[in-house]
């Protein structure tokens, strides 16, 4: 028998990756059954347990799979701008990762095991979020008088409140202001008048407010 590519097994697992993760959003984990889930799929029990042990090895790898594509964002943009991402599309389009995201904070509170296993999967986001913020120092647009540290762990619990915001289906259409803040709040600012650029989403904080530190020559 000719061999399987790895082109086809990789497409394989995307397949069962995504089907798996509207399967997980719909029903949570418990609810998503095997049968629920080779509806999602398209595929049989056997071909899904191929590439995973388990559900629950499934399940570890979905949010693997979105924390990377997470931390991408954050590398690039800043974790405001995952808020943001999560926020703009919280009505009609969910951001892929959001279901995710409710389970795995569900489950961190009711399931020691998972806990324990998530925490050796769980350093991609953080670590993404330091380096970013140590960038931002560097190049002077991060305030200076509180630690790295601090502010990672402050920028996570804003996200993870916002996550349990949109989990109880409360009203997100005013919070645009609200991470405004939140970004502003990491920022160094050199004087009153002119403010300073960006911290967190620096090149955010440009798309919206246009020329940055154009001195008043009035």
């Amino acid at each position: 028998m000719p061999r399987v590519s790895q082109d086809h097994l990789a497409a394989r697992r995307r397949q069962i990756l995504d089907g798996a993760r509207v399967c997980f959003t719909r029903y949570g984990y418990e609810g998503a059954t095997v049968r629920r889930l080779e509806e999602e799929t398209g595929l049989s029990r056997g071909a899904i347990f191929h590439h995973f042990r388990d559900k629950d090895s499934l399940f570890l790898a979905l949010a693997e799979d979105d924390a990377r594509r997470m931390a991408d964002v954050v590398a690039e943009q800043g974790l405001v701008q995952v808020m943001r991402d999560l926020l703009s599309n919280s009505r009609e389009h969910p951001a892929d990762w959001l279901g995710t995201r409710l389970e795995v904070s569900r489950r961190l509170r009711t399931d020691p095991e998972f806990r324990a296993r998530w925490a050796e999967r769980s350093e991609q986001l953080t670590t993404a979020t330091r380096r970013r913020l140590l960038w931002q120092r560097d190049a002077g647009n991060l305030r200076d008088d509180v630690s790295i540290d601090v502010l990672t762990s402050y920028l996570e619990l804003v996200l993870e409140g916002l996550v349990s915001h949109l989990a109880m289906g409360l009203p997100a259409d005013d919070l645009e202001p609200v991470l405004d803040v939140v970004e502003e709040s990491v920022r160094r600012h050199r004087g009153r008048s002119t403010g300073s650029p960006a911290g967190d989403a620096e090149d955010h904080n440009v798309d919206r407010y246009g020329e940055q530190d154009i001195p008043d020559t009035r």
